[in-house]
């Protein structure tokens, strides 16, 4: 199973990139860990795959009415948490972890920092895609990649052709 991670689009009033969609096409399912701002954008991630999303601290609107704060998805028996994340960037993995108090799960996604993160801590991947649209506050725009079989395999994709890879 493959899955597209998106988190922080920021995308008011404009179809979703050709470049995002293009790296999209071929995952089964869609994560964005919000700071959609418009549901049009879920729409549009739809036409490619399920796509399943959380709000974050700039959506407002249908937005905020439709999309939880949290949420978990079971994915291939992998239990994902997928929020936004808040505050200050330091410490967001605490941030976040806390999010889940109780819950055992395999990997958290989340965004907020616009900076792509693969980070494993107490045998939790958390995973950060980063911006795919930002241009102020990303040093790069990226999409993230989890590619689940045995194991969870994430991978950050620079929209501008490099990869990196990670492990869980």
């Amino acid at each position: 199973m493959l899955i597209g991670v998106l988190s922080d689009t920021h995308l008011t009033g404009k179809p979703v990139p050709e470049s995002i969609m293009g790296a999209l096409r071929g995952v089964d399912m869609i994560m964005h860990a919000g700071d959609i701002l418009e549901m049009s954008v879920i729409e549009q991630l739809s036409t490619i795959a399920p796509t399943v999303a959380v709000r974050g601290n700039m959506d407002h609107g249908d937005v905020v009415r439709k999309c939880p704060e949290s949420r978990v998805i079971d994915a291939l028996g992998f239990r994902i948490g997928l929020t936004h994340g808040y505050g200050p960037p330091f410490g967001m993995t605490r941030k976040v972890r806390r999010v889940f108090e109780g819950e055992e799960l395999d990997a958290i996604v989340f965004g907020h920092t616009h900076e792509p993160l693969i980070k494993e801590k107490d045998g939790t991947l958390f995973f950060n895609p980063g911006s795919s649209t930002d241009k102020v506050f990303a040093s790069v725009n990226t999409l993230g990649m989890l590619d689940i079989t045995d194991r969870i395999s994430p991978r950050i994709i620079n929209l501008c052709g490099l990869a990196r890879e990670g492990d869980s």
